[in-house]
């Protein structure tokens, strides 16, 4: 997969017609990404295989994944093009949803250990769940929240969305125009051009987002009453928008607000001094250099019975 990912980002800043040649004659990055393909291939074929067997063995499909509905709604009498639908819709969402929750914690991380004020107020608010937890003493010590008990969590969504509009996992979007039109701007497109969409240039962008564009603040997505703030896809473009809306968006939250919550309770994560942060060049917005931190266990938390 890091191959395909790093010759998919190779593509957006080569001439279409030299990579396509190296593609032919399998040289360079190419290379590289012929050999995943294959690889990616075989596996999710003998993934669609066993899936489709076990479903003909059971009678029915007791599972509610992604490619079982895809093969249980199939209507395509051409079992050649259902396959190829098959695997070009398993790769996407692998490659779709590899790393991306990754990234996107390890920015969280980094942003919330540069402001102690967001953490604070991050803690207080998981400090009245944490207190009803009566298996507060469980693995270690620890504290493991659930996804139910976290889902109306309004400082730690908004400080997720704030992370998300600074650093969005997948930095560009690449789109092909379908038909000739014209954009709310008056720059008219036609059939087969091609537009790159920066969210995260957007995300800093002063005439969408304020004066403080550049600054790390949760409150942006909170009302005066305290609710979440309702901010439309076409602006908060982190998880795309419209009918291209990522299908994992709601799944990306649970695990992000899981994982997020755990660690903030029990830990005090701090970047390493002198450690420098930066972005990759790369379909998915990694850290350059990683993220060196010390993890120390959080006073009290971790003790916390109830």
């Amino acid at each position: 997969m890091d191959d395909v990912l790093e010759t998919l980002f190779i593509r957006h800043i080569m001439p279409i017609s030299c990579w396509k040649v190296m593609n032919r004659l399998e040289v360079g990055t190419e290379k590289k990404m012929a050999v995943a393909r294959r690889t990616i291939d075989k596996f999710v074929a003998e993934t669609i295989g066993k899936r489709r067997a076990d479903m003909l063995r059971e009678g029915t499909s007791n599972s509610d994944d992604l490619l079982s509905s895809f093969i249980s709604d199939d209507d395509t009498s051409n079992d050649d093009e259902t396959d190829e639908f098959l695997r070009d819709t398993t790769v996407n969402l692998l490659l779709a949803g590899r790393d991306t929750t990754g990234a996107a914690l390890s920015w969280f991380f980094y942003i919330v250990s540069k402001n102690p004020r967001v953490e604070q107020k991050l803690v207080e608010e998981l400090a009245p769940i944490a207190s009803r937890k009566k298996d507060g003493g469980g693995d270690g010590g620890m504290v493991i929240f659930d996804a139910g008990e976290l889902k109306d969590l309004v400082y730690l969504h908004a400080a997720l969305c704030e992370c998300l509009r600074l650093y969005p996992s997948v930095p560009f979007e690449h789109k092909a125009v379908v038909a000739d039109d014209v954009l709310p701007s008056g720059h008219e497109m036609k059939a087969g051009d091609k537009v790159l969409v920066f969210s995260y240039s957007m995300g800093r962008m002063e005439g969408v987002w304020g004066k403080d564009c550049t600054e790390f603040l949760p409150e942006r997505w909170i009302t005066s009453e305290g609710k979440l703030r309702y901010e439309p896809s076409y602006k908060f473009i982190s998880f795309n928008a419209g009918p291209r809306t990522c299908l994992g968006k709601e799944l990306a939250f649970v695990q992000l607000k899981t994982v997020a919550a755990a660690v903030l309770w029990n830990f005090a994560v701090a970047v390493v001094p002198g450690h420098v942060v930066e972005p990759k060049l790369s379909i998915i917005l990694h850290m350059k250099n990683g993220l060196a931190v010390t993890v120390k266990r959080r006073a009290g938390h971790g003790q916390h019975h109830g």
